[in-house]
């Protein structure tokens, strides 16, 4: 029973150890720079793949605006593509290109 006893703040140090290291880890893996894709170039997989909150769809949507009006030339343009949104423009900003 005495063992016990001496083994739990060991354990307890260790388990706080763990848990600092892992929070530790999280913020430089959330520092790592950001690639931007080229939404003049990219085909759907590589936008769908590269930009937050944009699924196949809305890539192809992406795609298919292109095609018919031409090369983006802003950033800003990605809004008038049906179920892009500002929001969703502003939250991808540093991870659109426009080449």
């Amino acid at each position: 029973m005495e063992l016990k006893t001496a083994i739990r703040p060991l354990f307890f140090s260790l388990a706080l150890l763990t848990a600092s290291s892992s929070g530790w880890c999280a913020k430089e893996v959330a520092a790592a720079p950001v690639k931007a894709v080229n939404i003049n170039t990219a085909d759907a997989a590589a936008i769908a793949e590269g930009l937050v909150g944009v699924g196949l769809s809305k890539a192809e949507a992406i795609v298919a605006y292109r095609k018919e009006h031409g090369p983006f030339k802003s950033p800003e343009q990605l809004a008038d593509v049906k179920g892009i949104g500002d929001k969703l423009v502003v939250k991808n900003r540093d991870r659109i290109a426009v080449k």
